[in-house]
């Protein structure tokens, strides 16, 4: 009698164990990861920062922006930000190549670096670029890093 309350007692321990999940047999599971947007991911992380790239820039801002179903984020003018990155198809290139024509600026050496970094239309994104100066990086005629 002894052995079998025993082994119905330990029974129970095993069985409340993996119900719980503190016991070693027990298996979770998880789902896949269903998407819960018509839409595909677009959602970016801006910086500004001085310095010569943006592995040694001292960060000074950064915004959000995210384009997809509607224009939101951190940024101070998201729906501008996304209707010109969509007019570009996402290529930051073009828009920091886009500069005010006439513009004085100093020639002096004080970098400013521009990252982009997330997922645009779906695809992962890396974006850098470095400015001589904050004059020239003012210059560009784009509301994506004017934050």
């Amino acid at each position: 009698m002894r052995k079998t309350a025993g082994a119905i007692a330990l029974g129970a321990a095993l069985a409340l164990s993996s119900v719980v999940g503190t016991g070693t047999g027990g298996v979770a599971s998880a789902a896949p990861a269903q998407p819960r947007s018509l839409y595909p991911a677009s959602a970016l992380v801006f910086s500004y920062g001085e310095g010569e790239d943006a592995s040694s820039a001292a960060v000074r801002r950064a915004v959000t922006l995210s384009c997809r179903p509607t224009s939101t984020g951190t940024h101070p003018t998201p729906a501008r930000a996304c209707a010109e990155l969509r007019a570009v198809d996402g290529e930051f290139g073009e828009l920091t190549a886009r500069t005010e024509h006439g513009r004085a600026c100093t020639k002096e050496w004080r970098p400013v670096t521009v990252t982009a970094e997330g997922v645009w239309e779906g695809h992962r994104v890396w974006y850098e670029h470095t400015f001589p100066n904050p004059c020239l990086k003012n210059s560009v005629r784009s509301q994506v890093f004017d934050f």
